[in-house]
């Protein structure tokens, strides 16, 4: 959706970013074997550092992203902290706190934010502090989503060891994947963190300019929306993923669209 509003000038540009990114992912979180993964992650970070030293670019990819990173200054910083989270993906299976999670999702979230930024020409601390709560948030509300994917699939707790100690969810629990009143307690708890992450973020919706607008609502919007599916559920996530279901997503790419064209509106008759 993001890809098809922006306008036709960004395109390529996000493209590249996307390409980047997708290529990083698959390698962190597709690649069998850790050893592997952890090698072909430092190979991508050679082809990072090689652009950004001036010289020419042996992967199409690289090549792409060039000039995107010319014409938009955008740091090396952003691009290696994707990789430092794909990495910390493949040796760290479990966070004990709350802080040590948040950690991970300055890395693995928030530079996706910031690259969308940078491309907006918005890039500035405030812009950065919103966006970061939004990133952060929904990394969060896919977290609370996929509980039982990312154990099933990956062995990997992204609930806080301190959480799940505070609501007496033990560890014997959580290898049962039963979504007991202990844990249902703990995962409303950690579905309200999120949404305070949403709330924190929502004033950048006003502050990009208006024709990315759109964009920013449907990022915040659709995060919420996961939360509400988990809501749904009872957070009972064990025994069933919450999803957004095509209808829900209609509705709110209707009502992004509906607020965009009503607030000229309101504002206006404000003024008279």
């Amino acid at each position: 959706v993001v890809s098809f509003i922006l306008t036709r000038t960004l395109r390529p540009h996000f493209f590249a970013l996307y390409a980047y990114s997708r290529w990083a992912d698959d390698i962190g979180d597709e690649v069998p074997e850790d050893t592997l993964s952890l090698r072909l992650l430092d190979w991508w970070e050679s082809g990072l550092n090689a652009l950004f030293d001036g010289q020419m670019p042996q992967h199409p990819v690289f090549l792409a992203l060039t000039e995107t990173i010319r014409e938009f200054g955008i740091p090396r910083s952003i691009f290696a902290d994707l990789l430092t989270a794909f990495r910390q993906d493949r040796v760290q299976k479990e966070y004990t706190t709350r802080e040590e999670l948040l950690g991970y999702c300055r890395c693995s979230a928030n530079p996706v934010g910031r690259l969308i930024l940078y491309l907006t020409q918005t890039a500035d601390e405030e812009a950065f502090r919103l966006s970061d709560a939004i990133c952060t948030g929904l990394q969060l509300a896919n977290f609370w989503q996929d509980v039982a994917r990312d154990w099933y699939e990956k062995q990997r707790i992204y609930l806080p060891k301190e959480d799940r100690e505070r609501f007496g969810y033990t560890d014997a629990q959580f290898a049962q994947n039963t979504s007991t009143p202990e844990f249902q307690a703990l995962l409303e708890e950690e579905v309200c963190w999120a949404e305070s992450f949403f709330e924190a973020g929502r004033p950048l919706i006003w502050k990009v300019p208006r024709r990315f607008r759109l964009e920013i609502r449907l990022f915040h919007d659709g995060g919420r929306a996961i939360l509400n599916a988990v809501r749904k559920e009872r957070f009972r996530v064990w025994e069933k993923r919450p999803e957004v279901g095509k209808t829900a997503k209609l509705a709110l790419l209707f009502r992004a669209l509906t607020l965009e064209c009503l607030t000229p509106l309101l504002r206006f008759s404000a003024r008279r």
